[in-house]
């Protein structure tokens, strides 16, 4: 019984209530039922009538029959109504028993039955009620319990009411019981509205079951009609196999024997063809065996030739590469005389314009390669259209010798290692840490890459899905201040690409729309020149405009360190003397070397960093760089770096001009033909190359590098401050000079006319009329003086 009515206060009255209603309503269910249970009446007699009147109770009988009926009490005795029945009853029973007549027999059976029935359907019915009243004094006894624990919870609250001293803390505590009594009443609300909900889920649940049991019956209902008409169509073929006749008779009439023997010959003609066919069929696939073996070994051998042809080709290349090489050197050589020189100058005008033109030149949809980038550079100058030719022989050679070895075993590692993932079951590891290093094939470029700028932007993007759209918009509303700068650098943008040389290239509208949507992204940065170049190597890879946005926020945002692409460019120039720092420990003697000339390699590595070696490197080897930059970071900028000066370190070690080291290093990147020895040397030759060395040491150099800027600041201001008192005093004492003379050609002038105000003019008291206001051309001439000060410090300043 629920004890939601019950109050707290007066438990013993509610229980008392509870206890009086509940035998008040047993005993009216008693007194109303068809059993009732009354005290026998008590009769004196001895101490075996005592005995056996030990049941407190006797089953009285329903008014449905004539005479009660004595039960046994539960201590195994008779009751008192048994005992006290009559003996002329008893003589008369024992009477009709001794002389039994045949009439008779039946009647007493079935009174005997029914009489055994009726007491075994009372019994039944005393055993419910007893249970019943069993679960009602169960329901008694919990409620009790209940009213119990109720009643031990409030004694213990007076008790602490009682216990505390101040009105102030009892009525803390009241509130106490009552925020208590509150988040009860509000959890006795969730748990009915659990309780409705789960109710009502249940009766969903029965229309879900209804239904199922439904189509249950249908199906059932089908299948025994598809089990009859199989049934009856079972029998219908067992009648007509059993009688022919009747099949022919029914099946439109019976066939003459005529047209019989002439179908079985017929049948017979066609298992004489099949045999025939199966005999030729085995003669035809042991031909077809034969030639397939024969394609197969043909296959091989031109494979092999192919491949020797490849190697013969790429041999024939370097051999030409090496007989240019050392014309290049003799054509430097100062040594020869004019006719030496003349005819060394006519065998290279023959190997540029001769037939070698025809082994180097590649066919016409080779010159680029699958991003639009030229396979072999274009030199401005003159003198550098020989090492293109040679360049070109050692990338031929490189390609050819490199394409079964390396490039197909690749592709197939990363096809192993792709297939059956999905973008989302990608995820860092060491496996793909070495595949990446290894250079990313063509086609699974983009896939990686997409995940490696969603696996770095992926907050970013979930907060703001339509963030690229969005940008776009409002670049279109209203331009950015730096839309003339980035329209300007468009044109400027891998102009040797085919995607990016024509003017009306769509790709060049969409790298505007990135570098805008950028510029209102990132309002601290809006636009650095550079930026071009890295969204143009992202849309040419991922070929989406927000793809490439999100990669161009991966590399400024999530890649690069802080401030690197800000006016300040501070975190550019740390990472410059963080290589400085690596290259003296890495290279010792070409540091030095450099140190000797005087050689900033800043000046040539800055760019590298700035656009991550675009335009520096071909592109062979740059999107290999930028597939490890994009999953370990900027570290790999370093060890590239480094791998570079390593890979040309002999070359540069034989010039000891500083010019032509400059000139050298400008352009050396563009001669590296051999891609996979310069990420052997980046990956393997620079090691060790901790992460949290170069983390140290660009915190060390960019507080040093701000300090600097800070002590030129104060440096700047302090020379802006003399240069402004000095101006002020060299504008006193011209003020002071003009002032002299005016006076002395006032008193010149006076002196000429006689006046003999003269004086006057002298002291600067008062002049004549007629006479030159000289203080209105002194405050000309301090304003031209002031005018023209601003002119000059505005730049300054």
């Amino acid at each position: 019984m629920p004890l939601t009515n019950m109050s707290i206060k007066h438990p013993l009255i509610e229980i008392q209530n509870s206890v009086h209603s509940l035998r008040k309503r047993s005993s009216q269910e008693w007194s109303q039922s068809v059993f009732h249970i009354e005290d026998p009446a008590w009769t004196p007699g001895g101490a075996g009538d005592s005995s056996r009147t030990a049941s407190p109770r006797t089953l009285v009988e329903s008014p449905v029959l004539p005479h009660p009926i004595p039960l046994a009490d539960p201590g195994g005795q008779v009751s008192p109504a048994e005992d006290r029945e009559s003996p002329s009853l008893f003589n008369r029973r024992s009477r009709k028993t001794e002389t039994p007549s045949t009439s008779t027999m039946p009647v007493l059976r079935r009174s005997t039955l029914s009489s055994s029935s009726d007491r075994m359907a009372r019994l039944q019915q005393e055993k419910q009620m007893l249970k019943e009243e069993v679960k009602a004094q169960k329901e008694l006894v919990w409620i009790l319990h209940k009213a119990l624990e109720a009643a031990q919870l409030e004694k213990r609250t007076c008790a602490e009411f009682l216990a505390v001293d101040g009105e102030q803390d009892r009525l803390e505590l009241l509130r106490h019981r009552e925020r208590q009594a509150a988040n009860l009443q509000t959890q006795l609300e969730e748990a009915r509205m659990e309780a409705e909900a789960a109710r009502r889920s249940l009766a969903e649940r029965d229309v879900q079951l209804a239904e199922l049991q439904h189509a249950v019956r249908m199906l059932t209902e089908k299948n025994n009609a598809k089990q009859e008409v199989i049934i009856k169509l079972s029998d219908q073929v067992t009648a007509c196999l059993s009688d022919p006749r009747r099949s022919d008779l029914s099946s439109g009439g019976r066939l003459e024997s005529q047209t019989l023997r002439r179908l079985q010959q017929d049948v017979e003609n066609l298992k004489d063809d099949i045999e025939a066919y199966k005999t030729q069929n085995k003669f035809l696939n042991s031909e077809i065996y034969q030639l397939t073996k024969l394609w197969r070994t043909s296959s091989e051998q031109e494979k092999s030739l192919m491949v020797k042809c490849a190697y013969l080709e790429a041999t024939n290349c370097q051999v030409e590469s090496r007989y240019l090489g050392v014309l290049r050197k003799l054509q430097e050589t100062k040594s020869l005389d004019p006719a030496q020189q003349k005819a060394v100058q006519k065998m290279v005008e023959d190997a540029l314009k001769g037939e070698l033109k025809k082994v180097m030149k590649l066919d016409t949809d080779r010159d680029h390669d699958e991003y639009g980038f030229k396979i072999i550079p274009d030199y401005e100058v003159e003198d550098m259209k020989l090492l293109a030719k040679i360049q070109a022989l050692e990338i031929r050679s490189h390609n050819l010798l490199h394409q079964e070895c390396v490039e197909r075993p690749l592709l197939s590692r990363w096809a192993q290692y792709l297939a059956g993932r999905s973008d989302d079951d990608l995820c860092p590891s060491p496996e793909l840490k070495i595949l990446v290093r290894g250079g990313i094939p063509r086609e699974y470029r983009k896939r990686v890459w997409r995940w490696l700028v969603q696996a770095r932007t992926r907050t970013t993007r979930e907060r703001h899905p339509q963030r690229y759209q969005q940008l776009c918009e409002k670049s279109r509303m209203s331009p950015h201040p730096a839309s003339r700068q980035i329209q300007l650098d468009l044109h400027r943008t891998l102009t040797t690409n085919q995607h990016f040389s024509s003017p009306s290239s769509s790709t060049l509208q969409q790298l505007r729309r990135v570098l805008l949507a950028f510029s209102w992204q990132n309002p601290a940065i809006g636009y650095c020149q550079g930026l071009n170049r890295l969204a143009a190597i992202a849309l040419l890879v991922l070929q989406s405009e927000e793809d490439a946005f999100w990669c161009l926020v991966t590399v400024v945002e999530a890649i690069m360190p802080q401030d690197y692409y800000t006016k300040s460019l501070v975190a550019s120039q740390a990472d410059q003397r963080v290589l400085k720092d690596f290259l003296a420990e890495k290279l010792p003697r070409l540091a030095a070397h450099f140190e000797d000339h005087g050689i900033d390699v800043s000046l040539i590595t800055f760019n590298w960093f700035l656009v991550v070696f675009v335009e520096s490197l071909p592109s062979d080897i740059l999107l290999p760089l930028w597939d490890a930059f994009l999953y370990e970071g900027t570290k790999v900028m370093f060890r590239y770096a480094l791998a570079l000066f390593k890979y040309k370190e002999d070359d540069i070690l034989k010039i000891h001009d500083s010019v032509e080291i400059y000139q050298y290093l400008r352009f050396f990147t563009k001669t590296i033909s051999d891609g996979r020895r310069l990420t052997s040397i980046a990956f393997g030759d620079m090691n060790p190359f901790p992460r949290r060395l170069l983390r140290n040491r660009r915190a060390l150099h960019l507080e040093r590098l701000q300090a600097e800027l800070r002590e030129l600041e104060e440096q700047q201001k302090a020379f802006v401050t003399e240069s402004t008192e000095r101006k002020d005093k060299e504008l006193d004492n011209m003020d002071a000079r003009t002032h002299i003379s005016t006076c002395n050609e006032a008193a010149r002038w006076a002196a000429r006319t006689g006046d003999q105000s003269s004086r006057s003019v002298q002291r600067g008291v008062m002049l004549p009329m007629g006479a030159p206001r000289v203080e209105q051309k002194q405050e000309d001439l301090l304003l031209l003086m002031c005018h023209t000060m601003l002119f000059v410090l505005l730049p300054t300043v």
